[in-house]
């Protein structure tokens, strides 16, 4: 047989001169080769497994031998090796997203783990039994369709996978909505709704528009979950699949071009081109540099997230609440803003939580009309012509964000 089979979790271990002409290639993609810190780490960790060294690559460990740390150096206070294996982590997966490098071998670099994986990608296990599953040259194995199933899908790293089921879930949420705004706009009144109002800056948009969300990614590289376990760690909030399904309702029934991205996909170039939606506010960065200079705000203090008044004299802020510290959460506050970037010189549209849930309860009120109405109570009769910003407060209950609150309204020229 021409690899080795070794297993690694439910990886198939190639032979190391497979592994290493596709590190070359991954070394040599814009992705690494435009940095300094990320080729070093990828190519030690992955050297190093080849070499049976794996159980080696600790934190200190890596940070000595790859970044020539000092061997009793502080992992709290310099932090290196964790945010450079974040960061790896998420440009592989961005790596293997492009379609050009499909059938290509597989390194991953697991949640909590600097050990990488190696997976051929024409080969599959099956979780049952644990036998080798051949999909090359059209094989089928005699298995019953749910065994199948279960190799077609192990076969795909986990990231992958998890954008793959992400993906299902925001074109049912899509697909449910669609059907439920065309029926209910099935008689147009001649006044454009205050709805249609606060959207048009997309909806009649010439170019194509932009929906940024961020990547969740805990500060200490350790995988995040939600309250009911689901985990986030590279991969999109369920808060931020229902905003975006929501966000893009309004512009279906212009037929508009858009394309949806992560905050790490995207340059200021790209932001000239159009419209464009930022969801999610602290794992967004494009969120955090155009808030920056905006009445309300986000802002990183001792440890402490919170949402900002800057207009007030005393600078008023919200942060959240908990009912059980750090693990129950009581109250999430967001921000709404509706401006033409003077920066980019397009319009912008955020929609944005300290975390998830607050995300979600600011997307319920642009999208329903009730909410939005009594937002814009607060708001002259001209807002439409004016930059708009907003403080939404919301309950949280079981992990679930509750009816939106509206607590401050900003609009200026």
């Amino acid at each position: 047989m021409p690899q080795s089979e070794k297993e690694a979790g439910h990886s198939l271990v190639p032979d190391t001169s497979a592994v290493r002409d596709q590190l070359k290639r991954l070394l040599a993609h814009p992705l690494f080769a435009n940095s300094k810190r990320y080729p070093v780490f990828l190519a030690y960790t992955v050297e190093q497994t080849l070499l049976g060294n794996a159980g080696e690559l600790k934190e200190r460990t890596i940070g000595v031998e790859a970044f020539g740390r000092e061997p009793n150096y502080d992992v709290n206070l310099d932090p290196v090796v964790r945010t450079t294996a974040a960061e790896v982590r998420k440009r592989l997966i961005q790596y293997y997203y492009n379609t050009d490098h499909f059938g290509e071998l597989i390194v991953e670099l697991s949640v909590g783990s600097y050990v990488p994986l190696f997976r051929d990608p024409t080969v599959s296990v099956n979780l049952e039994s644990g036998s080798l599953v051949s999909q090359r040259n059209g094989a089928t194995p005699q298995d019953s369709p749910i065994t199948e199933s279960k190799s077609a899908e192990a076969a795909l790293p986990p990231p992958v996978l998890a954008r793959h089921r992400w993906i299902s879930i925001a074109t049912l949420l899509l697909l449910a909505l669609f059907a439920g705004f065309g029926m209910g706009r099935i008689q147009i009144p001649r006044k454009p709704s205050n709805l249609e109002r606060f959207w048009e800056p997309v909806t009649a948009a010439s170019g194509k528009v932009t929906y940024c969300l961020g990547q969740p990614i805990d500060a200490v590289d350790r995988e995040r979950t939600t309250p009911n376990g689901m985990p986030l760690y590279g991969r999109l909030d369920v808060s931020d699949v229902i905003t975006l399904a929501r966000s893009i309702v309004p512009l279906v029934p212009k037929g508009g071009d858009f394309r949806v991205v992560s905050d790490s996909e995207i340059g200021y170039t790209q932001l000239r081109e159009g419209p464009v939606v930022l969801i999610g506010a602290f794992d967004n960065v494009w969120t955090m540099r155009i808030t920056q200079n905006l009445p309300f705000g986000f802002e990183y203090d001792s440890q402490v997230r919170r949402l900002v008044d800057r207009k007030s004299p005393e600078k008023r802020f919200w942060t959240l609440q908990w009912q059980v510290p750090y693990t129950k959460l009581a109250k999430d506050y967001a921000i709404i803003a509706r401006i033409h970037d003077r920066v980019t010189g397009q319009p912008v549209i955020i929609i944005a939580g300290i975390l998830g849930e607050g995300t979600e309860a600011a997307s319920e009120v642009v999208f329903k009309p009730a909410y939005l109405d009594e937002m814009l109570k607060q708001a002259p009769k001209n807002w439409d012509q004016l930059n708009l910003e907003a403080v939404i407060e919301t309950n949280v209950i079981e992990g679930h964000a509750g009816p939106p609150t509206v607590l401050a309204v900003e609009t200026w020229r």
